[in-house]
């Protein structure tokens, strides 16, 4: 008998949560790049205030990005290591529900990770990262990273380098959603008008639904090579 899709989400939830609280080890290192990251551009910035002020959306994306590629490296390496995605591939359960699950669950521990992130931004550049439409588009990119990235890292686990694999394929795939991201928040954070940069919030919205199509049907293939 099958279980119910929402079940098995549900489940590989749980179990990372759970697996995580246990260790602290992916968001404790995802957590420690971020901050390191953002302290050495605010030193290598803090000379030139106009500078910085064009650079800080790049800053907060460029980071993101990076902690993300190792967050989710580690987290297919410890369902690789202790063979968690062979016993669910032997499991009667739909496919697209190992996705979601691990989708939701890298989308947990990235967004923390930003988060956590803005504040700290906020005190580095002395600027205000903390509004509505900036923590919008966090949600989005950050949703639209790890669309992607879920995807790639299944497919990068399988080879023999998988972190210099998944960094290579996932940024040029991630193109459309870091473009559309620091556009918006360099307009959000300039304080520009809404109509100059609110298109590139729905251009976000548009990719990331496309991707998570795309991905959730190419899964079940990817999963089973």
């Amino acid at each position: 008998m099958t279980t119910s899709f929402f079940t098995v989400v549900i489940a590989i939830i749980q179990k990372d949560l759970q697996a995580e609280l246990r260790s602290r080890e992916l968001i404790a290192t995802m957590l420690l790049f971020a901050l390191l990251s953002v302290l050495v551009f605010s030193f290598a910035l803090e000379l030139d205030r106009v500078a910085e002020e064009q650079a800080v959306s790049g800053v907060l994306w460029v980071t993101i990005v990076f902690a993300s590629l190792l967050g989710l490296n580690r987290s297919m390496a410890i369902e690789s290591d202790n063979a968690s995605m062979d016993a669910l591939l032997l499991a009667p359960i739909n496919r697209g529900a190992i996705f979601m699950g691990k989708l939701i669950s890298n989308f947990l521990f990235t967004f923390t990770v930003g988060v956590l992130l803005l504040p700290l931004m906020t005190l580095l550049f002395n600027m205000n990262l903390l509004t509505s439409w900036l923590w919008l588009v966090l949600l989005l990119g950050t949703l639209g990273i790890c669309i992607t990235g879920t995807l790639l890292a299944t497919m990068a686990i399988q080879t023999r380098a998988p972190s210099a694999i998944l960094a290579i394929v996932q940024l040029p795939v991630a193109l459309p959603i870091l473009l559309g991201a620091v556009i918006s928040s360099n307009g959000i954070i300039a304080e520009t008008p809404f109509n100059t940069w609110q298109a590139w919030i729905q251009i976000l919205a548009v990719v990331n639904l496309i991707y998570l199509v795309l991905s959730f049907l190419m899964f079940t293939y990817v999963i089973e090579e």
